[in-house]
């Protein structure tokens, strides 16, 4: 176990005010995350902390996160869109989620219910890893940069760390809400409203 993530389970992850005080998201599924944990070390992976969360690896590559929301919290495969969802219970992280998948929890007895099951989809995310299997171009594409946002991470150094250490899904979210405003004076005004959010670490729906 790494003390990392002791800390993340005792504190919380900081990414916003709420740290440390009983409002934080963690404390509300600190049961849930405790139980997810364990299962997830049981499968022979990495503990690390990645964009201040918990974060499981095999010989170095991200396989699973987990992670908590307001009204629920998760466990998160990377390459999820690989794994056969047997069990129909995969769902994307948002409408434009491309490669990951998770599994959403609001009380601990799914957990307890699910724990063959996450561990089942563990393992063959970490055989997708073993294989070195990849999402085809099909499933993924890049998501552009808008100039006016270009702008503002040239200019702001610190808006720019704010925004790499933001998971690749949140920023996914972050792009295609500036992008799909078809002029240049709303695309800015989006990216000046959403910088606070940023900067709190969160992502756009969080």
């Amino acid at each position: 176990m790494n003390p990392k993530i002791d800390n993340y389970l005792a504190v919380g992850c900081g990414r916003c005010a709420m740290v440390g005080t009983p409002k934080c998201k963690v404390h509300s599924w600190k049961d849930e995350l405790v139980a997810l944990r364990t299962i997830v070390l049981s499968c022979g992976l990495k503990e690390e902390l990645k964009w201040s969360m918990p974060c499981y690896t095999h010989n170095g590559k991200n396989v699973a996160m987990v992670a908590a929301f307001k009204n629920h919290c998760v466990i998160s495969f990377f390459k999820g869109a690989l794994l056969q969802d047997t069990a129909g219970i995969l769902q994307k992280g948002g409408e434009n989620s491309q490669s990951n998948r998770l599994i959403k929890f609001t009380e601990l007895q799914q957990v307890i219910d699910l724990e063959e099951t996450i561990k089942s989809y563990i393992y063959a995310a970490i055989e997708i890893e073993k294989k070195g299997l990849k999402i085809s171009d099909e499933q993924k594409t890049e998501t552009p940069i808008p100039d006016e946002f270009k702008k503002h991470l040239r200019e702001n150094a610190l808006l720019k760390n704010a925004f790499e250490a933001l998971t690749p899904g949140r920023q996914r979210g972050y792009l295609l809400h500036f992008s799909s405003a078809k002029q240049s004076k709303t695309r800015d005004s989006r990216i000046q409203k959403c910088i606070p959010t940023i900067m709190a670490g969160r992502g756009l729906h969080d």
